[in-house]
């Protein structure tokens, strides 16, 4: 029955307290007597991406309705890793994934609902949802609100968030006055939505279409527009569908999905922040991924798109090319798409493409197969003395004179030190500014670097200087951005013993990266070894420091 679960809570003699409760409510009794769809609305007044969420709300509940349910809203939590960023309030971005996850488990299993629409948009809620969606198992749809378009910040260039941030870099470095930053300011983020470009948010909503949790378009419609609102009407109608049939999360994410996410990843050159939330999704869906399977993919999926920060397209742009059945469609030319995959639209992956009459549109904006960026894909997976359990780097978004490279070691315990050092002007070309002590437990909370690496590009040092953390980066960092370097120091990495003037080997190609000190000295350095205690105030992220696994896999809670 498709009313089965919520039947447990409103059906029988001695569930006539609990009727009173839904009376309560203002619902009828036709109304009660239908399935219950619990809307995850994340809308709040704090994040551009989520104000316009309860709009998004309004039509889903609309489509459940016009579908024969009844639509119950609860609220989730969101954090703006833009409004977070560089100071203490980034500790907090990634732990909210698991609080996320951990709250809407609490609610739909204590509500019994039937079906359940999530509704995210900016970067760890995205996951977080993704993460209740598998582990609870029950028939569901996400609908995204969408991203936000492009400022125009003067007559021929248009900009988002990250052309901000690198221009404080600019205006410490003499090429930009403040009165034209303040000038960017109110023009280079227009509204509602995700953030412009290709960053974390873009790229997991953009993957959750691909896995096939969402309709097509939740990726690249943007906030603004009326078929945004049209696709959450369809969201709140299909869940009502997949209920009828009975299809859960799990039936659509399967190990096929998992290599068409990833192919479709590294064609978009995606943040590196799906590193970490691929393998936390997955794993509630019961299937375990290391950071390997991104780099096998990464050798053999071309990069197709270069949107920013790595180029001068946006969202929009993406969207108006044919957005991502586009782009799974090309990738289909070389046999990386699995077409048998199961969708939300109750049809599979093969048959959405041929109803859509998927093609590139714009051959400037995704590449066809023959005009790759390049023949690999937009992330590769780093090893070596520095990096045993691996590190991540976009490597779409790296110059080349940066992807092979010795750099002199110019180290600091913490974000903060290393960006005054960089707007000071201490970093010079040939530096590797290595941030050590933020990675998930050692942070706590495994920072976004965007601030430094902003920084970096705006003074002109893009091509010239590496940044290496145990920490993590914003989709919208570019350059030699080496990040989530496993083991973290604060369980006793390597990079906790790199010191002053060391030197450093980066070959992304060979996927490379190498301490330039011989093991004698090493062994050496580890008899003095002591992590540095940090006193941390906070109690959710003490909690969150002893629960949360390494970097490579994933950050997650520890089995328990």
């Amino acid at each position: 029955m498709k009313d089965e679960r919520s039947k447990k809570m409103k059906s029988g003699l001695e569930k006539a307290p609990h009727r009173s409760l839904l009376y309560a409510l203002g619902l009828t009794r036709e109304e009660i007597d239908r399935p219950l769809v619990g809307v995850v609305n994340a809308a709040n007044e704090v994040v551009p991406g989520h104000m316009h969420l309860d709009k998004i709300a309004e039509a889903v509940k609309a489509g459940v309705r016009m579908a024969g349910g009844t639509p119950l809203e609860f609220p989730a939590i969101a954090v703006c890793d833009g409004l977070a960023m560089n100071h203490e309030g980034m500790r907090f971005s990634l732990p909210s994934r698991e609080f996320i996850a951990d709250s809407i488990e609490i609610m739909a299993r204590a509500h019994a609902f039937d079906a359940l629409v999530f509704i995210p948009n900016c970067d760890k809620c995205v996951p977080g949802m993704l993460m209740a969606m598998m582990r609870l198992n029950i028939p569901s749809v996400l609908v995204s609100g969408g991203p936000m378009l492009p400022g125009d910040l003067s007559r021929d260039r248009k900009g988002d968030l990250i052309t901000l941030f690198e221009a404080v870099g600019r205006v410490r470095n003499g090429q930009m006055t403040e009165e034209e930053l303040t000038a960017f300011e109110e023009r280079a983020c227009p509204g509602c939505g995700s953030c412009a470009g290709m960053f974390t948010a873009n790229s997991m909503n953009c993957l959750a279409e691909t896995i096939g949790v969402a309709l097509p378009g939740n990726g690249t419609i943007p906030a603004a527009y009326a078929a945004r609102i049209r696709l959450a009407k369809q969201a709140g109608m299909r869940v009502m569908d997949v209920l009828e049939k009975g299809i859960r999360p799990r039936d659509i994410v399967t190990r096929d999905a998992v290599e068409n996410a990833i192919a479709v990843d590294m064609a978009l050159g995606c943040s590196t922040n799906t590193t970490l939330h691929l393998p936390a999704i997955f794993h509630e869906a019961g299937l375990e991924i290391g950071l390997e399977i991104f780099d096998e993919v990464s050798r053999k999926a071309p990069n197709l798109c270069k949107l920013s920060p790595a180029g001068k397209y946006y969202m929009i742009d993406l969207e108006n090319a044919g957005g991502i059945p586009a782009v799974m469609s090309e990738l289909d030319k070389i046999g990386l798409i699995r077409k048998n995959c199961m969708t939300v639209t109750g049809k599979t992956v093969g048959e959405n493409l041929a109803e859509r009459h998927a093609r590139i549109l714009d051959e400037d904006v995704i590449h066809p197969i023959d005009k790759a960026y390049s023949k690999e894909g937009g992330i590769a997976i780093l090893r070596g003395s520095l990096a045993p359990n691996g590190a991540v780097v976009k490597q779409s978004a790296v110059a080349p004179e940066m992807m092979c490279r010795d750099v002199r070691a110019r180290v600091f315990d913490g974000e903060e030190d290393a960006m005054h050092a960089i707007l000071d002007g201490k970093i010079k070309p040939g530096d590797a500014v290595v941030i050590r002590y933020e990675g998930p437990r050692g942070g706590p909370g495994m920072r976004e670097m965007l601030s430094p690496t902003s920084a970096i590009t705006g003074m002109g040092l893009g091509k010239d200087v590496a940044l290496l953390t145990d920490g993590r980066f914003s989709g919208g960092t570019n350059g030699a951005a080496i990040g989530h370097i496993s083991p973290e120091a604060a369980d006793g990495g390597v990079i906790g013993l790199v010191r002053e003037g060391d030197m450093i080997h980066i070959d992304i190609p060979n996927r490379k990266l190498e301490l330039l000190v011989d093991e004698k000295e090493l062994e050496e350095r580890r008899k003095t070894f002591q992590p540095p205690h940090k006193d941390c105030p906070y109690p959710v992220l003490r909690r969150y420091a002893g629960l949360v696994s390494s970097a490579d896999s994933g950050a997650m809670y520890k089995k328990i």
